[in-house]
């Protein structure tokens, strides 16, 4: 099993005639992802390397049957452009772009309260069940199927991590990027209460970074909860006040340090790894208990 998407999902591309838009769904359907239409307005009724081209959702999920969508739009259209998927009724929404601003998503979570979509982003690489779907841009050649979750706030240290993992023989579930803007669709408690319904994940990798309260809202779920988890902590040495990549990793005032989530973890049970090198023999050590 897996969480979210599996080989049945069928992902519509909101800008998928733009340079990143249509890479990346190369690289989707490369992997065995269903991408059954675009959507770029204007353009409807032709077809970008073969895949069928719509001028709105509503028109693509009416005749293909779509249940996802990959946003890959440029940042002042890109929060139009979720609010548009949501109002079609796509049950799962990955907004892959970046640079949103918060005003935007703001609107968005207001709007999407009560509906029936899920949203995993914005500024995130998307969401991949090893072996059968992949939306987003996560690089193919890393998974390998398995019983570890993961769960990421970073890009580039859920591809690290996944990489370490296929090496060492440890396949996967289902990866998610979250994202690290600081309003995002699905948050860690979010991921971490899917994985925990899912037979077949054992154990999941949970990575966090500095800033906001997600990773304490996270180990507050975990206490008592049973489940198997590893957690890893970016940003030990990022100073106070100082932005470190994601919009949304910042130490602000007493919150969202390091040390702050570390100890809201190990309270709760979970080991946290020092390095990411420590995140693989954690992994065989919660497989064996």
């Amino acid at each position: 099993m897996a969480i979210l998407v599996d080989s049945g999902t069928k992902v519509l591309v909101q800008g998928i005639t733009g340079r990143e838009g249509a890479f990346h769904a190369g690289q989707m359907r490369a992997y065995g992802t269903k991408v059954v239409a675009g959507v770029t307005p204007g353009k409807g009724g032709g077809e970008h390397d073969g895949v069928p081209l719509f001028d709105s959702v509503a028109e693509a999920v009416a005749r293909t049957g779509a249940n996802a969508s990959a946003i890959f739009v440029p940042p002042p259209f890109a929060a139009d452009a979720i609010l548009e998927s949501v109002a079609a009724g796509v049950p799962l929404v990955a907004c892959i772009t970046e640079g949103i601003p918060i005003l935007d998503m703001v609107r968005v979570a207001r709007y999407m309260k009560g509906s029936g979509t899920r949203l995993i982003g914005p500024n995130c690489p998307g969401i991949t069940t090893a072996g059968q779907c992949k939306i987003g841009i996560m690089p193919n050649m890393l998974f390998s199927t398995g019983n570890v979750g993961l769960i990421s706030r970073s890009g580039t240290l859920t591809y690290e991590v996944v990489d370490a993992l296929t090496r060492a023989g440890l396949g996967q579930t289902t990866c998610i990027g979250i994202g690290g803007d600081p309003i995002i669709g699905t948050k860690h408690i979010d991921a971490l209460q899917l994985f925990a319904k899912d037979p077949d994940t054992k154990v999941t990798v949970m990575i966090g970074e500095i800033g906001g309260s997600d990773e304490e809202a996270a180990a507050e779920f975990l206490q008592g909860s049973g489940m198997k988890v590893v957690g890893f902590i970016s940003g030990r040495n990022a100073p106070p006040g100082k932005r470190m990549g994601h919009a949304g990793a910042i130490i602000s005032g007493s919150s969202g340090t390091a040390a702050g989530k570390i100890a809201a973890l190990e309270k709760a049970g979970v080991p946290v790894a020092g390095t990411l090198e420590d995140i693989v023999p954690l992994v065989r050590r919660q497989l064996a208990s």
